[in-house]
């Protein structure tokens, strides 16, 4: 399909996987290219819309070539950011680039989302288009952690202790009630593998399938939870601390949205019967709520 497309012979090698696509790189073109394999386009159709809609000299995204369906699969082929993931990055490195990490969050809550409708996760049609957030607004978004009919609570009791579950979603449900409602671009799973860095600048923002219509400080949220696991992130949380401590103002907002983003992954890692990230997921969630005197405590 890559000879037929480009005109000439590929030689594909393989690079780091996602959770859900197989990528390859190859050099077309005079230019180096990234193919990623997908049971699914939605994903791919939402990086297509993000460089359509999002991208700019602050918020560098790679143009989409093509989105191909082939052998029961779709194949994405992209152009390749220079550089390497910021959980790549040497420790003595990462210094260097927490300030223009910040300034691509900065970007990021500039963008207009007015193209989408509705907030939380949206969808794009594969062909172009709007988008469409599955949610009425934002504070809806928080809140249906705690509904039954997104999430199936009572499976992951079979595998995690629901009393100290149960509190943590109680505190979501009484934070969504008064959560400001926003509507800004947030990416979802910012801040360390879908990142890319070349000579202590930013050089790509990539994957977009998590991404949603909210509030931007969700961003912040999923970089100060996952601190204690990669060490990018606890370099960038650390450099909020000691040179922006605006961003980290709000001390529940951001501790609800940590939680809201701890439980998502509890439920995934139960569903998937993955102990390891199943019981640190209940940890974290357990410390931020004691740190921050919230009510879950368990």
């Amino acid at each position: 399909m890559l000879r037929a497309e480009l005109g000439e012979s590929i030689d594909l090698h393989p690079l780091s996987e996602g959770l859900e696509s197989q990528a390859f790189g190859f050099t077309a073109k005079g230019q180096e290219w990234v193919v990623r394999v997908n049971p699914g386009d939605a994903g791919f159709a939402k990086d297509d819309f993000a460089f359509r809609y999002f991208a700019s000299p602050a918020l560098p995204i790679p143009p989409v070539l093509s989105i191909t369906r082939r052998d029961g699969v779709f194949l994405c082929v992209s152009k390749r950011a220079a550089g390497i993931t910021l959980q790549d990055v040497d420790a003595w490195r990462l210094d260097l680039i927490v300030q223009p990490v910040a300034s691509v969050l900065d970007a990021m809550a500039a963008v207009d989302v007015s193209m989408i409708a509705g907030c939380g996760p949206f969808h794009v049609p594969g062909s172009g288009g709007s988008g469409r957030g599955g949610f009425a607004d934002w504070p809806a978004f928080i809140g249906a952690i705690a509904d039954p009919r997104h999430y199936d609570w009572q499976v992951v009791g079979q595998r995690a202790d629901l009393t100290i579950i149960h509190p943590l979603l109680a505190e979501i449900e009484a934070f969504a009630a008064v959560c400001p409602d926003r509507r800004g671009l947030v990416h979802g799973d910012f801040g360390s593998n879908n990142v890319l860095t070349a000579e202590d600048r930013i050089t790509g923002v990539i994957d977009w399938s998590e991404a949603m219509v909210g509030d931007p400080r969700y961003d912040i949220a999923n970089i100060l939870f996952w601190r204690p696991w990669l060490d990018c992130m606890e370099a960038q949380a650390s450099f909020f601390e000691t040179a922006q401590p605006w961003r980290l103002r709000e001390g529940r907002l951001l501790a609800c949205y940590q939680l809201r983003i701890g439980l998502e992954n509890i439920h995934q890692a139960a569903l998937a019967q993955d102990a390891a990230d199943l019981a640190w997921a209940l940890a974290r969630c357990q410390s931020i709520a004691k740190d921050v005197g919230l009510a879950a405590r368990g």
